[in-house]
């Protein structure tokens, strides 16, 4: 058995050991006092320690941190008042910075990110906080990063949660934006209207050149067609022309008879001319064409035979 003397000394014995031995987690660092003066800082793992002279001063968790910012009223640069809260990422990397340059950390670090949050959103208008979140995260991610650095902490990043304006402010936003979709329709049927009208007036150009080329292009065959048609009178007239210079009497009969026939057809054509009356020599136009006949048949058989002498 043992004694009671005994069981001081294994009492005594196990908690110097325990004073000793130190076993510091992952994540986590630990400072180490000389009687109160911070001399080194222990990484994780196992270490051992002067007996009675050495001990753990703080233990500082350095894994990264997420910190709320409380939401706050904040007033913008045009006089809104506007609730704005936030959340902070932080993370320590000098454990002895950490825990010796600055009392309750996570408060420094909390009321740091509620007062620059309040500075950075009042020198904006509420246009600017409302479009510009990433400018004003960008902008407290610097400042507070600055601020943080003397403690050992680096600031990853700060993020706007939530902004809250007035509710009046709210409506009026819902109808300016309304108003605003509103006019885009209406410039954007306009829009549509002018090319419709556009793309008619240029059919309307097309069509038009289209029908003057083609009145064009008519007008070209018409005139065509005439200078053929006087082509073949003319060539018709010289042909009656050597006839009669060479005393054939059917091209004077050729004239005539094409005279009487025009003549004929306008009177037959006339709209007050109820009785056609045929006039008695009708047989001598008869006659008449067929001497055009032979004189046609003469000049394409033999165009140079001079025509026979005339009796007296």
């Amino acid at each position: 058995m043992f004694g009671p003397v005994t069981l001081v000394i294994v009492v005594l014995g196990i908690m110097l050991l325990f004073s000793i031995i130190k076993i510091v987690p992952q994540g986590y660092e630990f400072t180490i006092e000389n009687f109160g003066r911070y001399t080194r800082t222990l990484k994780p793992g196992i270490a051992f320690l002067t007996p009675f002279v050495e001990a753990v001063g703080r233990r500082v968790n350095m894994m990264e941190r997420v910190f709320d910012v409380p939401q706050q009223d904040v007033i913008t640069k045009d006089n809104v008042n506007v609730k704005v809260d936030g959340i902070v990422f932080t993370q320590v990397i000098d454990a002895a910075l950490a825990a010796y340059r600055v009392d309750n950390l996570d408060n420094a670090i909390t009321q740091l990110a509620m007062t620059n949050l309040r500075t950075v959103v009042g020198a904006m208008e509420l246009d600017e906080v409302l479009s510009q979140r990433d400018a004003i995260n960008s902008r407290l991610l610097n400042v507070i990063d600055h601020a943080t650095s003397p403690w050992g902490v680096k600031v990853n990043r700060i993020e706007i949660k939530d902004l809250k304006p007035p509710h009046d402010i709210t409506d009026s936003m819902a109808r300016q934006m309304k108003a605003e979709r509103e006019r885009r329709a209406l410039i954007i049927e306009a829009d549509g209207e002018k090319q419709a009208a556009v793309a008619r007036a240029e059919g309307q150009k097309q069509a038009a050149v289209l029908e003057a080329e083609g009145r064009k292009e008519a007008a070209f065959r018409d005139a065509e067609a005439r200078e053929r048609s006087a082509e073949a009178e003319a060539r018709a007239t010289d042909m009656v022309s050597q006839a009669i210079s060479k005393g054939d009497v059917n091209a004077i009969n050729y004239f005539v008879a094409q005279k009487y026939v025009e003549a004929f057809g306008k009177f037959a054509d006339s709209n007050n001319t109820k009785t056609l009356i045929l006039p008695a020599d009708m047989s001598s136009l008869a006659g008449t064409i067929g001497g055009i006949s032979e004189l046609i048949k003469s000049v394409a058989t033999d165009p140079v035979k001079p025509a026979p002498a005339r009796k007296a």
